[in-house]
């Protein structure tokens, strides 16, 4: 029922398990997939991503996953981008160069500045990558985020974040010397910026309200 995309990049397996932790108790069943298909045979599907922007993009669109993909998302069916992966949804990424994204969720990702101050020590700057927890600030509602309280931590490994260009696809919004979106939805495409995977409770919870959300299609594709 859902499709994890195999496209030789990251951390599949770890999302993989994360997946099937939280399908069990739905009687879900989580197939990966490593290559070209008619993804309209599943109900989801999951776009997992770790490393650099621009390989990830290069090896998704050398194997021949683009098109299909888009074509899934086009016919109104639910696609999940985790970390690079919800990088990959927007138009374009400057991360050693310039990048094309799948042009799903509109905007770019930039890096972070440099000599960013920490808000909670003034006088220290703070590191990047961002590696380690930090908060998930809600700006609005959806199923992806039943019952996860605004604050909540997760955990972040990144250097660039997606400044989106849509408002309204902002869904939860992260402080690291900047605020930028951590979590984003547009029509019927989401993205999670942190990895649910090395999120204990609250990313395997998020994992489940998008498992929930695909078997009683609780979407919007407007």
């Amino acid at each position: 029922m859902i499709a994890i995309i195999d496209y030789g990049v990251g951390n599949l397996r770890s999302v993989y398990r994360s997946f099937e932790v939280v399908a069990a108790p739905l009687g879900i069943a989580v197939d990966i997939i490593d290559h070209p298909t008619d993804f309209t045979h599943w109900k989801a599907v999951v776009l997992p991503g770790q490393g650099a922007f621009g390989d990830s993009v290069d090896n998704l669109r050398r194997q021949g996953f683009e098109t299909p993909l888009l074509e899934f998302v086009q016919a109104g069916l639910p696609l999940l981008g985790i970390c690079v992966g919800m990088q990959m949804l927007f138009d374009e990424s400057e991360e050693m160069g310039q990048h094309e994204g799948l042009h799903l969720i509109p905007g770019k990702v930039r890096r972070f500045p440099a000599n960013m101050i920490d808000p909670m020590r003034s006088e220290r700057t703070l590191r990047v990558p961002q590696i380690g927890w930090n908060q998930l600030l809600r700006r609005q509602d959806d199923a992806l985020l039943a019952d996860v309280p605004t604050g909540s931590y997760a955990y972040f490994a990144h250097s660039y974040y997606c400044d989106a260009a849509e408002p309204n696809a902002v869904l939860a919004m992260t402080d690291y010397g900047i605020e930028y979106p951590s979590i984003v939805r547009y029509r019927n495409a989401w993205g999670i910026q942190p990895h649910p995977e090395k999120s204990h409770n609250v990313g395997l919870h998020i994992l489940g309200n998008f498992m929930k959300m695909v078997t009683t299609e609780e979407m919007v594709t407007g």
